[in-house]
């Protein structure tokens, strides 16, 4: 059972931004920048492309309507979509708020928010996705 799992199955706490039957989306603990969502499906699945076919589609969409709110609660230029999945063998999408395109690179170190620092954020996605 992989982190993510752990995650689903509500034996690790996350900031959840966003969730469904089948997908949920919450804030990466050590993110690129503030606002770093991943969006996973619940069903375990080592690689994005094994996934069975409605579901890979369905995964998408609600990254899309992640990005929208993601955008509006940190305003930039983009939300930038990343799929490395190596570091956790759950398929999941990254979506980083992005400026510039080294705010998308993963050799950089990492952010330490505090726990309130991630409850803010997630709260302000959830707000902006309530008001989309």
């Amino acid at each position: 059972m992989t982190i993510f799992s752990k995650i689903v199955a509500g034996e690790i706490k996350a900031h959840i931004v966003a969730e469904t039957v089948e997908y949920l989306a919450f804030l990466d603990v050590q993110p690129l920048t503030a606002g770093h969502v991943l969006v996973i499906p619940k069903i375990e699945t080592d690689y994005i492309f094994d996934m069975e076919e409605d579901l890979y589609v369905g995964l998408w969409m609600f990254a899309k309507i992640v990005a929208k709110g993601l955008k509006v609660a940190f305003p930039c230029r983009k939300v930038g979509v990343s799929v490395i999945g190596l570091e956790v063998p759950h398929a999941h999408i990254h979506l980083i708020p992005m400026n510039n395109v080294s705010d998308m690179n993963f050799s950089k170190e990492k952010l330490s928010p505090t726990q309130e620092e991630l409850a803010e954020a997630a709260e302000k996605i959830k707000q902006a996705l309530l008001e989309e």
